[in-house]
C-alpha cells in the first residue's frame, strides 16, 4: 500500500497538517527516525523530536493504522525483568514504499524491459556502471585510504544518507567479531528495483568492500524481509587495495 500524505491547512508557521490534523513535518521526522534507527520507542521518539509520548503516540497510531509500520521486540542487556515488554517500532514494507520515489515503477518496468530484450546481463552491466559512478562520487568523500576503518565507515554512512538510504554506523551485536561495526541502511530509494533485480544489492556490497578496503559481508536486507539493511565491516582486517588505489595503481606500490 502506498502512503500518501493527506495535506490540510496551513499553519500561520508554514507548516501542514495531514490526517486529523495531526503535524506533516513531525509526521514525516517520525518516519524518518524509524527508518535510521528503528527499533525505536515511542519514548525514544519523543526525546528525539522534543515532544511527549502522548503527541508521539497520535502518530505512531495513525502510522500504523495506514499499515507504514510494525512493531519489534525491544532487545534490552539483561532483560526488562516482570510487566509489559516496550513496544517499539519499524517501518513496515508500505512505509518504505510511501518514501519511495515516486519513479521507482517507471525505473523497475525499464529494467524488465531491458532484461526480456538484452537478457539479464544486461541488467548486471547496467547495475556495475550506476554503482561505479556512485562509487567514485563516495570515494571523493571519504577520508585517505590506509587510516581508520571506522572512520572512512561513519563518513560512507553519511554520503549514503545523503543520497537517502538512512545510513548509520552501529556497535557490532552479540555473536559479531568484536573487531568490527555495522553499517546500517534504514531506507533503500531503490528498494523496488532491488527487490526485482538483486544484483543491485550484490554490487553495492562489492563497493562498500572496494571503498573501505576491507572485506566485507552483507546480513540482512530490506528486500529480504528485514527492517534494515546490515553491513559488518571489520576494522582490523588485512587491507584491500581501495577503489582509488586500483585507479591508480603506482600510488599503492612499493618504491
Amino acid at each position: 500500500m502506498l502512503i500518501t500524505h493527506r495535506r490540510g491547512s496551513e499553519g500561520t508557521d508554514g507548516s501542514t497538517h495531514g490526517p486529523n490534523g495531526v503535524e506533516t513535518r513531525t509526521w514525516d521526522r517520525v518516519q524518518q527516525l524509524l527508518a535510521a534507527d528503528g527499533p525505536l520507542t515511542a519514548a525514544d521518539l519523543a526525546s528525539r523530536l522534543g515532544l511527549t509520548p502522548a503527541a508521539v503516540r497520535r502518530h505512531l497510531d495513525l502510522l500504523a493504522e495506514q499499515g507504514a509500520i510494525e512493531e519489534r521486540e525491544v532487545a534490552t542487556a539483561g532483560g526488562r525483568g516482570r510487566g509489559r515488554p516496550a513496544r517499539a517500532y519499524v517501518l513496515s514494507e508500505a512505509g518504505h514504499a510511501g518514501m519511495s520515489s515516486d519513479y521507482a515503477d517507471v525505473a523497475t518496468s525499464a529494467l524488465r524491459f531491458l532484461a526480456e530484450h538484452a537478457g539479464a546481463d544486461a541488467v548486471g552491466e547496467f547495475a556495475r556502471e550506476r554503482s561505479a559512478q556512485l562509487e567514485a562520487r563516495y570515494a571523493a568523500q571519504l577520508p585517505p585510504t590506509g587510516g581508520d576503518v571506522r572512520a572512512r565507515a561513519q563518513a560512507l554512512a553519511s554520503v549514503l544518507s545523503a543520497d537517502g538510504f538512512a545510513a548509520s554506523i552501529r556497535s557490532a551485536e552479540e555473536g559479531l567479531p568484536v573487531a568490527s561495526v555495522q553499517l546500517c541502511q534504514g531506507h533503500c530509494p531503490v528498494l523496488h528495483v532491488a527487490a526485482e533485480f538483486p544484483v543491485f544489492c550484490d554490487v553495492e556490497t562489492e563497493v562498500f568492500s572496494r571503498l573501505l578496503g576491507v572485506p566485507v559481508e552483507r546480513q540482512t536486507t530490506l528486500v529480504g524481509g528485514e527492517h534494515v539493511c546490515t553491513t559488518v565491516i571489520p576494522v582490523n582486517a588485512l587491507a584491500m587495495p581501495t577503489t582509488s588505489e586500483m585507479n591508480n595503481p603506482s600510488e599503492g606500490s612499493i618504491a
